[in-house]
């Protein structure tokens, strides 16, 4: 199984996996989330062989065959909100962070005090 290139990026709101996908159609590739935490990107190059003619490669420099890369996601995305687009044989994927809570802060607010009445119990 073949590999292919990716370049990983960490912006302030997501991550973005760029990968080089030239000659591919959309249908021959693959995204998919696994076991909630690891990204796959996965698909196949084929070559252009016609098979009613006897074709003999004199060099063949441009891979075929499948491929696949995974990515371990981070446990801050949020992967009901990823999304892919292909175009001019490079495949996006974004994968969105999942913003962090807001910071504890402590308050300081005033009691008041008032008079204390108190009964004897017979």
């Amino acid at each position: 199984m073949a590999s292919t290139s990716v370049d990983v990026k960490e912006l302030p709101a997501s991550y973005v996996f760029v990968a080089d996908v030239p000659g591919i159609k959309n249908s021959e590739v693959k995204v998919q989330i696994e076991n909630d935490s690891i990204l796959k990107i996965s698909g196949e190059r084929r070559r252009d062989d016609n098979p009613t003619f006897d074709v003999k490669y004199v060099r063949a420099e441009r891979p075929a065959g499948k491929f696949m890369r995974k990515f371990n996601l981070p446990s801050n995305a949020n992967l009901e909100g990823v999304s892919a687009a292909c175009q001019d044989g490079q495949l996006t994927v974004v994968v969105p962070k999942i913003p962090p809570p807001a910071p504890y802060k402590p308050r300081t607010f005033d009691i008041p005090i008032g008079t204390l009445v108190y009964t004897n119990p017979k």
